[in-house]
């Protein structure tokens, strides 16, 4: 499966664009429908990555993974400090940071939209499992969905391939005062917690296995319409 169709600079700037775009005028508040997918789905992430976030190996990337990468809280000062810093991301990070980046910010993007039609399509009343299985099958493509998760283990083989690197751990640290003061804590705050979750784990082959492993089989399930499509 080709991940990206842009280069890495290019689709990092397209994707931040598209996430101001979505959301950028929102102000942390969400439509209602949209903020109900959204906490539904963190439940249910909660859920079926219980175990993950109990075993001490893995719960720092299983949090990264669940409240960093894709979870139901504002990220829109994020998007927009990375908007701002962009033009030094890409001249002075390595090509596998800014792509490791590029490709971390194509899954929220990918993620924003599909939540978005999908609470488009919802049918009235409390998210349940089978009205969220509907719209989930009404508001995506299969195709679209195995990208998600594609993307999503790409996106952590490139971080556990980034923190062997020593020079990426020191700019790190060095990022600390110049983002404080030019209000990016956010940005700052995403960049060392990805990192640290993932020097933490030493090795994310059978992390990143679980979760693609769990999500394609869910992924099945709710394409399959089976009576109870998420848990079971």
């Amino acid at each position: 499966m080709t991940l990206s169709a842009h280069p890495a600079p290019e689709s990092l700037r397209r994707n931040l664009e598209r996430l101001r775009e979505m959301r950028g005028r929102e102000a942390g508040h969400p439509p209602p429908r949209l903020a109900e997918v959204k906490a539904w789905q963190a439940r249910r992430l909660a859920q079926t990555y219980a175990d993950l976030a109990a075993d001490p190996r893995y719960a720092k990337a299983t949090a990264f993974f669940l409240g960093d990468l894709y979870g139901d809280k504002d990220f829109s000062h994020r998007d927009e400090a990375m908007l701002r810093i962009y033009p030094v991301m890409v001249r002075t990070l390595p090509d596998s940071a800014v792509e490791t980046a590029a490709l971390a910010i194509e899954v929220d993007a990918l993620s924003e939209e599909l939540d978005r039609r999908l609470a488009a399509v919802l049918a009235p009343g409390p998210v349940t499992e089978a009205s969220y299985a509907r719209a989930y099958r009404e508001a995506g493509t299969r195709a679209e969905r195995e990208r998600q998760i594609a993307l999503i283990d790409e996106v952590g083989r490139r971080l556990d391939a980034l923190v062997v690197k020593p020079f990426i751990h020191a700019t790190l640290k060095l990022m600390r005062r110049p983002a404080k003061m030019l209000g990016m804590e956010d940005l700052q705050a995403f960049l060392e917690h990805g990192f640290e979750a993932f020097r933490h784990m030493g090795g994310a082959g059978d992390f990143l296995a679980t979760i693609g492993g769990r999500e394609t089989a869910i992924l099945n399930r709710l394409f399959s319409g089976h009576p109870s499509p998420i848990s079971g």
